[in-house]
C-alpha cells in the first residue's frame, strides 16, 4: 500500500478490553461467562483468535444477553481477518445493546476495512450522536470520507478528531493527505512538521513532505527533506529516485534559456526558374526564325530569281 495515497487503518486490540472495564452500564455478567470473557481476552491479546473466538461463543452461551461477548467476538473475528463475521457479531451486540456507541463505530469502522464507505457513515454518525467527544469516530468517519474523496469533510473530521485525540499521529496524516488533494499544500506541510517535530526519526513523514514540497515545485526544500529520509533510512529506493527527479527538476528549472534563434533569411529566387527557361526558348526560337529568313534572302538574290 503506498504510503502517499492510501490511509491506513490500524485496528488495537486493547479495544477488546473496553468490552470488560466497569462502568459500561452493563448487568455484571455470571461467573461462568466472565471466566469465559476474561480467558477469550487473554487469548486475544496472544494473538490466539480462533480459541478466544471460541472462548467468546461460551460466554456468550452462558450469557446470550451480555453485548459485549458479541463485541469482543467481533473484534476477535476482525484481527483474523473475518469480516463478514465480524459485522454480524457488531450487529448483534448493536441489536442487543442498541445505545452502544463502540458497536457502531466497529462496525463502521470493519465496513471501511471492506471499502463499504457508503455504508459506513450512517455508523459513524450515530456513534457520533450517541457520544459527541468520541474522537475516534471522528477519525474513522474521515477514513470513509477520504475513500469516497470527499476531501473537506474528512479534513473537518480530522481536524474534530485532533481536538478530541491530539497525540493520535493518523489523525494529522490523513488530514494532510485530504489537505494535499484539495491543494492546500501549506495545510499539509504544517501537520507533517508536526509529526516531524513529535518524531525527528520519522522517515516516512520527511518523505510525504518532500512530496507536498515537490507539488509547491519547493524542489531545494523538497531535495533537504528526501537527504534527511534517507540519512534515516539510507536503503529506500524509491525515496533515492524521488531525489533524483527533484533533482534533475531543480535542474531544469535554473538552467539558463537557451540562446534566441537566427532567423533563416528567405533566399532570392534563382535566374533559372521555368518563367526564365521560356522567355529563353521564346527568344532562340524568334532568332531561329529570323536567322532562317536572312539566309533564305541571301539565297534567292544570288540565284537571280524572283519569286
Amino acid at each position: 500500500m503506498n504510503i502517499l495515497n492510501k490511509p491506513t487503518i490500524i485496528i488495537a486490540i486493547a479495544s477488546l478490553l473496553w468490552f470488560t472495564a466497569a462502568g459500561t452500564g452493563f448487568c455484571k455478567p455470571p461467573a461462568a461467562s466472565a471466566g469465559h470473557m476474561q480467558k477469550g481476552i487473554e487469548l486475544a491479546q496472544q494473538k490466539q483468535y480462533d480459541a478466544a473466538i471460541a472462548e467468546f461463543t461460551k460466554a456468550i452461551k452462558e450469557n446470550p444477553k451480555d453485548p459485549r461477548g458479541y463485541a469482543n467476538r467481533a473484534t476477535a473475528y476482525r484481527a483474523s481477518n473475518r469480516l463478514p463475521d465480524a459485522i454480524a457479531d457488531f450487529s448483534k451486540a448493536i441489536e442487543v445493546a442498541p445505545n452502544d456507541e463502540v458497536a457502531y463505530r466497529e462496525r463502521g469502522n470493519t465496513q471501511v476495512m471492506q471499502s463499504q464507505f457508503d455504508a459506513a457513515l450512517p455508523d459513524f454518525d450515530k456513534a457520533i450522536e450517541l457520544k459527541p467527544d468520541d474522537g475516534y469516530a471522528y477519525k474513522f468517519r474521515g477514513f470513509a470520507e477520504i475513500g469516497l474523496n470527499q476531501w473537506d469533510k474528512a479534513v473537518a473530521d480530522f481536524t474534530k478528531a485532533i481536538e478530541k485525540e491530539p497525540n493520535d499521529p493518523q489523525n494529522y496524516d490523513r488530514r494532510a493527505w485530504a489537505n494535499r488533494n484539495l491543494k492546500n499544500y501549506d495545510a499539509a506541510v504544517a501537520d507533517y512538521t508536526v509529526l516531524i517535530e513529535k518524531n525527528p526519526a520519522d522517515a516516512e513523514h520527511l518523505v510525504k513532505r518532500g512530496a507536498t514540497y515537490t507539488s509547491m515545485q519547493q524542489y531545494e526544500k523538497a531535495i533537504a527533506d528526501y537527504q534527511a529520509a534517507l540519512k534515516l533510512k539510507p536503503d529506500d529506493y524509491d525515496t533515492v529516485q524521488r531525489l533524483q527527479y527533484v533533482q534533475a527538476m531543480l535542474a531544469a528549472k535554473n538552467a539558463p534559456p537557451p540562446p534566441a534563434a537566427t532567423p533563416t533569411p528567405t533566399p532570392k529566387p534563382g535566374l533559372i526558374t521555368p518563367l526564365n527557361i521560356g522567355i529563353a526558348i521564346g527568344i532562340l526560337i524568334v532568332i531561329a526564325v529570323i536567322a532562317r529568313l536572312v539566309t533564305r534572302g541571301k539565297a534567292e538574290s544570288t540565284s537571280g530569281r524572283i519569286r
